[in-house]
């Protein structure tokens, strides 16, 4: 075949070496538009995975990286006078310029021509070539000149940063973080030859602003900088090789990612590698390794579907198939590790101690989980959990080492034993609003199994505040005694704490319970047996097209559902609850109010925020009046509509500041549900940003919920300070003793059980240290 790589970066030259390895015969070139040998740029970051991918395909050139590159294990964090460090991260560091020299001269060595000072517009200059790999970077020529064919997506973030270079030797990852008059500045330092490391400063373009960093050449950027890390540098100066860039030497990072990698122009086929297909934040350090592995990829493929001008476009059809699932993990930890660094500043700086910090930092991009951090570095981890225990419970002696999600948590007069919560998960098993047996056992049973707190379901403090006939209630003398008669159990057989959510069906009410009818959502049919009943919201708008449209709120409406409010507190009080919360989300009716999607109101309830907020703060405020003033009281709210127009995270900051203001312990962060029209995002945790944003910015507790499922996770957002409390639902209808087996998955003993059921925990912690055991030795093979 002939081909052609259109730039000499990391990628073209890779796939060229490793290509002619595979057939001597291929007519490989790589024309690069800078002279012979030249390159710009500082070190360049992989990893230690990486690198023994490059071992098995080309030994010679991974040896003389090997010879060149500097490997640490070490990150080491500066912030507010303190220096924390810990090891066990495996990177490899390497200068951008030795790293290509070595990839250009390996290139010659096996017969690839190398076209220097070469300057290509178009992949169409090669007419004749089979395929034509362009991996001509961030501002790819090739992709821009048809980019309704690779679709790329390209976003351009906020931060501004400048990549420096210094002579003063680091031994670690070191990120270091500076305050000034106008916010946080960071900076990514890493030593990549025997005399010089990388220095990559960055900050939010608004402090980039008010230091007048637009208006400085590369010389003012780099003295500001020089004065701004003068105590860290020890009088080494900083340089700069990005003389050739016109202006600011400041950059935005564009995140790019295209839908389709290659096409056939006529003539040849074209595959994007590289930069010039996606991108990877520095934050992680992966741009590198996504390069060099794209490399491996499509060899790959060549090696295992033929490398003629035949197979081409079967192996660019898998190649982009296969390697994409990778890619999109990669960057999806990228994105996560640089909207952490965008926002540190105004998140995590001043409000988060230098420890907590330091594990914030090291989890950002989300792949490092809490036993993950034990593996690399299992002393630090340890010291960082009694820090945590010691801050949770000052005044107890520690007897053993307690992972966060095991540390107690206290709130006005409760302390939960744990952060672990039972979420209020729907049964629709009551009747005329009464529940029975089955919530007592549902109820009690995870009230044994180990949870600090159990939530009862969304209860309705009316008939017609219900979802469902199935959905309990709190507005007579029978259903109180019956929630008393649980709550007793609870009390009496466990040391778990128990929690009531009211809140009103409003435009989702009158529905068929899951398993009935048309199913959830779906209105109750006229012609049911136990009928259906009139609903009322902010607007007339129904939840789904179909649906029974409520009718709007009136005054007298709404000091009625506020009395019912009061009257069902009162109650819980009475039956001896010992947490309350208020629904205001997922599109019942205090939501509907608080979301524009269903808030269309031209009174003072509808238009601006602050007005949408006035009739659930007026609930909130009455309710908390009636509750004890020791007892703790939450809200959930939806902090993310998933749809165009919607309440948004910015807003949620805004929403749990009214709460918190109007007297609100806590915000239960969850998020949708409000449009049928939503398309959220899921994934593991894929709430928990909100708990993390809202808990900063807005300074109140949270609680994150929504695909957490493995104590691993629990652990992880409550270390990183993400959130106060984790609320745990659907593992909990899979096994009630959730919390008593997670705490044995990770061999975590000192935990109670229930008397009856001690028997049964040796057994089950004995079984899985075996797991871990076998797990441990499968890895050292």
């Amino acid at each position: 075949m002939k081909i052609v790589c259109i730039g000499g970066g990391p990628s073209g030259l890779y796939f060229a070496l490793l290509m002619k390895k595979l057939g001597a015969h291929h007519d490989i070139t790589v024309v690069e538009r800078n002279k012979a040998y030249d390159t710009f740029g500082w070190g360049v970051v992989f990893s230690d995975q990486t690198l023994d991918n490059m071992r098995q395909w080309d030994r010679e050139s991974a040896a003389e990286v090997e010879q060149a590159f500097n490997h640490w294990d070490d990150i080491e964090l500066h912030i507010k006078d303190r220096v924390i460090r810990s090891g066990g991260h495996g990177f490899v560091g390497i200068g951008r310029k030795k790293l290509l020299n070595i990839l250009q001269a390996r290139c010659e060595q096996v017969g690839v021509k190398l076209l220097f000072e070469h300057d290509v517009d178009s992949d169409l200059d090669f007419p004749d070539a089979d395929l034509i790999v362009a991996s001509d970077g961030v501002n790819s020529r090739v992709r821009s000149r048809t980019p309704d064919i690779y679709k790329p997506d390209i976003v351009t973030r906020p931060n501004r940063f400048i990549w420096l270079g210094t002579h003063r030797q680091y031994d670690a990852f070191t990120f270091l973080f500076e305050k000034t008059e106008h916010g946080w500045f960071a900076a990514h330092v890493y030593k990549f030859d025997h005399q010089t490391s990388t220095f990559i400063v960055e900050c939010p373009e608004h402090v980039w602003l008010a230091h007048g960093l637009d208006q400085a050449d590369p010389d003012a950027s780099i003295d500001f900088c020089e004065k701004l890390f003068a105590k860290n540098l020890q009088g080494e100066k900083l340089m700069s090789n990005a003389r050739h860039l016109r202006g600011s030497a400041w950059l935005n990072f564009q995140r790019v990612k295209c839908a389709n990698w290659s096409h056939f122009n006529g003539n040849s086929h074209v595959v994007l590698m590289g930069d010039a297909v996606h991108t990877a934040h520095f934050a992680i350090g992966s741009g590198t390794k996504l390069a060099l592995e794209d490399a491996i990829e499509l060899v790959r493929q060549f090696k295992a579907l033929g490398d003629t001008p035949g197979h081409i476009p079967a192996v660019l059809q898998h190649y982009q198939a296969v390697r994409e699932i990778d890619v999109i993990r990669l960057q999806n930890a990228a994105w996560n590790a640089m909207a952490w660094f965008e926002v540190c500043g105004e998140r995590y700086c001043d409000q988060l101690e230098p420890e907590q910090f330091m594990y914030a930092m090291l989890t950002r991009s989300q792949r490092i989980s809490h036993e993950n951090l034990r593996l690399r570095d299992k002393a630090w981890l340890e010291g960082y959990e009694a820090w945590f225990a010691g801050r949770a419970a000052p005044n107890e002696v520690a007897t053993s080492l307690r992972p966060p999600m095991f540390t107690p948590y206290s709130l006005r007069t409760v302390t939960l034993k744990n952060r672990v919560v039972v979420s209020p998960m729907a049964q629709y098993m009551a009747h005329d609003g009464r529940v029975g047996d089955d919530h007592l056992v549902h109820l009690g049973a995870r009230a044994m199994g180990g949870a600090g707190l159990v939530m009862v379901e969304m209860t309705a403090p009316s008939a017609d505040g219900r979802i469902t006939h199935g959905c309990p209630g709190l507005w007579n003398d029978s259903q109180t005694q019956d929630f008393k008669r649980i709550t007793d159990w609870v009390h009496l057989k466990s040391d778990a704490k128990i929690g009531l959510q009211i809140g009103h069906a409003g435009p989702k009410g009158s529905t068929c319970r899951p398993w009935q009818g048309a199913g959830m959502d779906h209105p109750v049919p006229a012609d049911d047996a136990q009928g259906n009943w009139p609903l009322i919201a902010a607007s007339p708008i129904p939840y789904l097209p179909h649906g029974d449209v409520p009718r709007a709120m009136t005054r007298a409406d709404m000091d009625r559902v506020t009395a019912d409010f009061v009257a069902s507190t009162l109650r819980a009080v009475q039956a001896g609850f010992d947490w309350l919360e208020l629904h205001c989300a997922h599109g019942y009716l205090l939501s509907s109010f608080i979301s524009p999607l269903t808030n269309q109101r031209s009174d003072e309830h509808g238009g601006p925020l602050e007005n949408r907020m006035r009739y659930p703060l007026e609930v909130f405020s009455a309710m908390r009046a009636a509750w004890p003033q020791d007892l703790p009281m939450t809200v959930r709210i939806s902090a993310h509509d998933w749809v165009e127009g919607g309440t948004t995270p910015s807003d949620a900051v805004e929403i749990a500041r009214a709460f918190k203001a109007a007297g609100a312990d806590m915000i239960d962060c969850s998020s949708g549900q409000v449009s049928a029209q939503q398309k959220p995002t899921y994934g593991r945790m894929y709430q928990t940003p909100f708990a993390d944003r809202i808990r900063h910015e807005a300074g109140i507790a949270t609680m994150a919920v929504g695909a957490i499922s493995e104590a691993d996770h629990v652990n992880s957002i409550l270390a990183a300070g993400r959130a106060d409390l984790c609320a745990v639902a659907r593992p909990h209808l899979a096994n009630p003793a959730w919390t008593l087996t997670e705490a044995a998955r990770i061999g975590f003993k000192d935990i109670s059980w229930p008397r009856a059921y001690v028997s049964g925990k040796p057994q089950l912690e004995a079984g899985f240290a075996r797991e871990r055991a076998l797990q441990t030795a499968s890895k050292g093979d």
